[in-house]
């Protein structure tokens, strides 16, 4: 039998996926002029363009004037974000920051380039573990937490209100802590109706600290996502010091880009539209994932999330038999995420959970990945 070659380590879209915004790609602007005179063409608006601001704000509930319009990463605005409160002296290294777990691997990069020290709390189906993470923030040497609110990579998991309201107003020491609030699958469900969480800004302005939280989100999974558009949201404190970064950083981002997105999606009830589409993609694959898992892996003692949205499913193999299926999986060519990258440091003190990301393959790579995937964790078990 020939070996496999299917990589199926990222939660990527699928060329499918991305097909979606040819029109938008490749359609010609009819102008040039954003709805407040802006021509996006020359130098000048910092924190982006008007429509594309308004969009965002719907997307995640705030303000426009607290939208501060990116580039095409999410990423890059999480870091730089990080950066600007290590520069300023409002963090340090060797401070810690909490990290629910099992959790997204580039969170746990970035604090470990930064040398924040990584705090694991459990996720739970309502989101991170309240008592563990009240009872750290206490500790004046925290100086933020990541949450990724709705459908949680890798679980698929949605924060329950009383989460996000406990969030805002949990009592913290230190005086610049920071919930980094990456809302990345905000509109991405394939299942059932879009969540609706409380409005994490409003909710801590409303306890004292409109400071506390940090909202990111981008088009990478609406759009394309090597040409998206992202953002960031704040208010008082980090909202002024993320907008003098800024007029320090760039004269301007790539407002073509925005204009253009703008006038394809032109209000949240258009982004919901298309994301119809990426979820009659979406929806068979993790149909055949998740009746896959239940059919093989019955008697493994293997568990797994069933999301309704995002791009993940999580499965627990075996205490011991993560990082043995993946090697499995390695051996008969198909690459799934390493063992271990869902921990701060790469570390799984069980060695039980693997993200699974079946997006990115067609339906014949996945059935194939399935297979291999199952009678991996079966070999493992035994």
């Amino acid at each position: 039998m020939k070996k496999l070659s299917i990589n199926a380590t990222r939660g990527k879209p699928c060329a499918e996926q991305v097909a979606l915004c040819d029109e938008m790609c490749n359609a010609p602007l009819e102008n040039f002029i954003a709805e407040d005179g802006t021509d996006v063409r020359n130098y000048g608006g910092a924190d982006g363009i008007p429509e594309m601001k308004r969009i965002f704000a719907e997307m995640l509930r705030v303000d426009t004037g607290e939208v501060i319009v990116g580039g095409n990463s999410s990423l890059n605005l999480m870091f730089d974000f990080v950066a600007t409160m290590m520069l300023e002296g409002k963090w340090k290294r060797g401070e810690k920051f909490i990290c629910p777990v099992p959790g997204y691997d580039r969170h746990f990069s970035l604090c470990e380039y930064f040398g924040l020290e990584m705090i694991s709390v459990p996720m739970t189906p309502n989101g991170p573990d309240l008592e563990a993470t009240e009872e750290l923030a206490r500790d004046a040497g925290v100086a933020g937490m990541w949450c990724v609110p709705i459908f949680s990579n890798p679980q698929g998991y949605v924060y329950s209100s009383e989460t996000v309201r406990r969030l805002a107003a949990m009592p913290t020491a230190h005086p610049h802590f920071r919930l980094l609030w990456d809302d990345a699958y905000p509109v991405h469900v394939f299942s059932g109706e879009r969540p609706v969480l409380p409005r994490i800004l409003q909710e801590c302005r409303t306890a004292g600290d409109e400071s506390r939280p940090v909202l990111f989100t981008s088009f990478s999974k609406i759009s394309v996502a090597g040409a998206g558009v992202t953002c960031l949201a704040a208010a008082g404190e980090t909202a002024a010091l993320v907008r003098r970064r800024i007029s320090m950083q760039t004269i301007g981002p790539d407002k073509v880009n925005q204009l253009r997105h703008a006038r394809y999606f032109g209000d949240l009830a258009g982004v919901d539209a298309h994301m119809k589409k990426h979820a009659e993609i979406l929806r068979p694959k993790f149909e055949l994932a998740l009746e896959t898992f239940s059919r093989e892996l019955a008697d493994t003692g293997a568990t797994f999330t069933s999301p309704r949205g995002g791009y993940f499913i999580s499965v627990e193999t075996p205490p011991g038999c993560a990082k043995r299926v993946f090697e499995l999986c390695r051996d008969e060519g198909v690459l799934i995420t390493e063992a271990g990258a869902t921990f701060p440091h790469g570390i799984d003190p069980a060695d039980t959970n693997l993200r699974f990301a079946p997006t990115f393959l067609s339906v014949e790579e996945l059935a194939q990945t399935l297979e291999v995937f199952c009678a991996a964790i079966k070999k493992a078990a035994v």
